[in-house]
């Protein structure tokens, strides 16, 4: 950085806009930043400076030097309104959050902006990137400390009724607990946000995230047609937006139609308007699974696992149901199997589905006690014996509404009786 400074003009800025290289805006743009005056030209000058500079070494991926900035500015930020100083402070944060492999600065930058805001008394500023820390706490897995930030902060912002970061908060704090599998809180904080929301104006964006974050949680307790409409929501709103969860967000709502047994829906739903937007290996994901369950085929989910891991296994929120999910192919194929036989061997059925025996004893013996199908197994010969299905015998209804009848005048019989008596 060169010790001259540049005075803080358009001609400057024009200057900085004009240079060959990156290195040589950036460095022009520090000697503006260094200028003395402090008129209010001078300081519009300066903010304009300062949005092209963080733009600038966020497209370098200088993340330190971002850091650096930030604390350079503290005089700076003496001079200008404390509401353009979150402005500014929050878009540097943002500008250190799009490059990579950041995450530990990040939670280290927020800490340091923490200190300084509350030596400062900036309590708006403070409150948004405590609330900030607290999500990439989360995100970094350290939900104990994330978890005892949001309880201090929520108790403060509810006093000062500051209803839109309330929203952020509660939305966060329902996250964190959903996390940590804590269903009933994780439902109790998302009822929280809706209800702060509805007393606002709130933003698209903020809205996609409170219904992705009800579909989520729908789907958790196995209601997939409620979680459907939900995602449904989001992924209007973030398509609208262009917002890169909308892809997210078509990918559950591709989930539940499979959950639901309508995976035929998911071609048409991909092939789509605004599918279309959104082909890649998301959607991909999801439809290999699709055509894995409509055709009941146990070794085309495993290569759709193992194709699409990323998309599938790596994903938190697909992850929890691929397990029921396979469950439930698994079940598929084994009846698929064994619907021509009354009496197969089970080493037989292990070699056609290509599982150990042992493995496909025990999911057979679990599906006859829960009434999957009618049969016993012979474990001393190795076979599944089929039953027929049991035809009801119609007697036996009518034999237990002439009893009921019988019982209904015997009662009867016995009150006329017993008025008689008296």
């Amino acid at each position: 950085m060169s010790s001259s400074y540049l005075p803080a003009t358009t001609d400057s800025i024009a200057q900085a806009l004009e240079a060959k290289t990156p290195a040589e805006s950036i460095s022009i743009l520090y000697r503006v930043l260094e200028s003395p005056s402090s008129s209010s030209e001078a300081l519009r000058i300066k903010e304009q400076a300062i949005t092209n500079l963080s733009d600038l070494l966020r497209q370098e991926n200088r993340a330190e030097d971002l850091r650096n900035l930030l604390t350079q500015l503290r005089p700076f930020f003496n001079l200008i309104p404390k509401a353009k100083t979150a402005k500014i402070v929050r878009g540097i944060i943002d500008a250190v959050a799009k490059i990579p492999d950041t995450s530990d600065l990040q939670i280290s930058l927020c800490k340091e902006m923490v200190q300084w805001t509350r030596a400062e008394k900036r309590t708006f500023l403070r409150q948004r990137v405590e609330a900030r820390l607290a999500a990439l706490l989360m995100e970094s897995k350290e939900y104990s400390e994330a978890l005892t930030l949001l309880s201090g902060l929520i108790k403060e912002v509810r006093r000062l009724d500051d209803k839109l970061l309330l929203v952020d908060i509660d939305l966060l704090e329902s996250k964190l607990h959903f996390s940590l599998r804590n269903l009933p809180k994780a439902k109790a904080s998302l009822t929280a946000a809706r209800t702060a929301a509805n007393a606002i104006y709130v933003p698209p964006a903020q809205q996609g995230t409170i219904d992705l974050q009800s579909g989520i949680l729908h789907a958790e307790e196995k209601d997939y047609k409620t979680a459907y409409s939900y995602f449904f929501e989001a992924f209007e709103a973030f398509n609208a937006l262009e917002d890169p969860r909308a892809v997210f967000s078509l990918k559950y709502m591709l989930l539940c139609k499979i959950m639901v047994n309508q995976a035929d829906d998911v071609a048409g739903i991909i092939s789509s308007k605004a599918g279309l937007q959104y082909v890649g290996p998301e959607l991909d994901a999801m439809k290999a699974v699709a055509d894995a369950y409509s055709k009941r085929s146990l070794k085309l989910f495993e290569t759709a696992l193992r194709d699409f891991r990323a998309q599938l296994e790596e994903d938190p929120i697909v992850h929890r149901h691929l397990s029921s999910l396979y469950d439930t192919l698994l079940e598929q194929n084994l009846c698929r199997l064994i619907e021509p036989f009354s009496r197969v061997e089970i080493a037989h059925i292990a070699e056609l589905i290509e599982l150990p025996v042992d493995h496909v004893e025990k999911k057979l013996s679990q599906m006859i006690l829960d009434k999957k199908f009618a049969g016993t197994l012979d474990q001393g010969a190795g076979c599944l014996v089929i039953f027929d299905d049991p035809k009801t015998d119609a007697i036996f209804p009518a034999t237990l509404e002439t009893i009921s009848n019988v019982g209904k005048v015997v009662d009867s019989l016995y009150v006329r009786s017993a008025k008689i008596m008296a």
